[in-house]
């Protein structure tokens, strides 16, 4: 490692993501975790590239500060004080103000902290390590990159909500996120299937969290989210999209607060919701529950029923790509979609699909294709450029 390290984070709710990165190099040198924030014994995972076993370190408390802290001991002592040079978050919302990269200071953290009642479940989590870090080390520079940022050229059509006037200019639009995993399968695209990274792309982002994004040229055209993180597919625990005439019935017909309504759309909805067993899709593929087969099942039609949007959007469709947990890992779910795509051209190799293969299509047929998601490479490439690192 030089002298010239990155310190990369994706901050949740009960874990924190990390990589450290070489400046000048695209790989990782260190990837880890710490996972079990807010319980009884949570964890720090670190493993090196090219290593197949990873280490682990119990942590004493439970809190994101003392998680933070533990991570710069572990930075200390294997990378060095002096070292590392400046570190790059995944934020959630960049609002109508942000759509590039932006060095973090005091005023640019007040704002995005308004857009915390956004992504309720993401930014505030996003936010705290940055607060944390400016009062560790206040000199370490620190960048903030943005899941919105890869919509905000989208057509001005395609961002608009039917509402009066006044609410889109006060920024009610359809934001859109995922956009740092967005950004890295476009790159992907365009290094190794460049003809097909110029044409229209439909990129499927399914994992807990799960979107949808219609690309042309590499650039996004439309997407399924809109507002906030609740809208489009159904998810791990969120509803996807909803008739709002619902949340009015819920508050003004059974007596719901806002707050009662918001705790079961974003955490008690989507597959836990539909199954009543969990939101991890692992457990649903295991399960012999005819709700669990549902969940699946509504899963699968909302996803195919949704790329069908998007190719209207696009004037067509050239490929398909499927990335995040679900959509590398979960064989079952990609033919129940692609199933429902076979009027557009699709076809899947059973066998490629079954062995996770990168590309699953039947000859003559068009693409699919499995590309991994790496959004903190994104992070590391945009921090590294903004910083004039290298």
């Amino acid at each position: 490692m030089s002298d010239n390290a990155l310190l990369i984070m994706n901050a949740g709710s009960s874990s924190i993501k990390f990589a450290v990165f070489h400046s000048r190099e695209e790989e990782a040198e260190w990837r880890g975790q710490v996972e079990g924030l807010g319980g009884s014994s949570p964890v720090l995972t670190v493993k090196a590239r090219g290593s197949d076993k990873p280490t682990s370190h119990s942590l004493a408390d439970a809190d994101h500060e003392a998680a933070i802290k533990a991570l710069l001991g572990w930075l200390e002592d294997n990378v060095g004080h002096s070292a590392l040079k400046a570190a790059g978050h995944r934020v959630v919302h960049g609002g109508q103000q942000y759509a590039e990269p932006v060095r973090i200071d005091e005023k640019v953290l007040d704002t995005l902290e308004t857009f915390s009642d956004l992504a309720p479940l993401h930014q505030p989590h996003n936010l705290s390590p940055i607060r944390q870090l400016m009062r560790l080390r206040p000199e370490l520079p620190q960048v903030a990159c943005f899941d919105t940022a890869f919509h905000r050229d989208q057509p001005w059509i395609a961002q608009q909500f039917a509402l009066p006037r006044e609410w889109t200019e006060k920024g009610v639009l359809r934001y859109g996120f995922h956009g740092l995993s967005y950004d890295g399968i476009s790159r992907q695209l365009r290094q190794a299937y460049p003809s097909l990274a110029a044409g229209r792309v439909v990129v499927a982002h399914l994992g807990n969290g799960a979107s949808l994004c219609g690309m042309r040229d590499g650039k996004s055209q439309a997407t399924s989210m809109g507002f906030t993180a609740l809208d489009g597919l159904p998810m791990g625990q969120r509803c996807g999209a909803l008739d709002p005439g619902v949340v009015l019935w819920l508050i003004q017909q059974q007596g719901l607060s806002a707050e009662e309504v918001q705790e079961m759309l974003y955490k008690h909805s989507g597959l836990l919701g539909v199954s009543g067993i969990s939101h991890d899709m692992r457990d649903l593929i295991q399960s012999a529950s005819p709700a669990a087969k549902e969940a699946m099942a509504l899963f699968a039609y909302r996803t195919a029923r949704e790329i069908g949007s998007l190719v209207t959007a696009l004037g067509g469709i050239d490929g398909l790509v499927f990335t995040a947990g679900i959509g590398e890992h979960c064989p079952e779910i990609r033919r129940a979609i692609v199933e429902q795509l076979s009027w557009l051209g699709f076809e899947l190799d059973k066998e490629a699909n079954q062995g996770n293969a990168e590309y699953l299509s039947r000859p003559e047929t068009l693409p699919i294709l499995v590309l991994p998601t790496d959004e903190e490479s994104v992070i590391a490439r945009n921090t590294r450029k903004l910083l004039a690192l290298g």
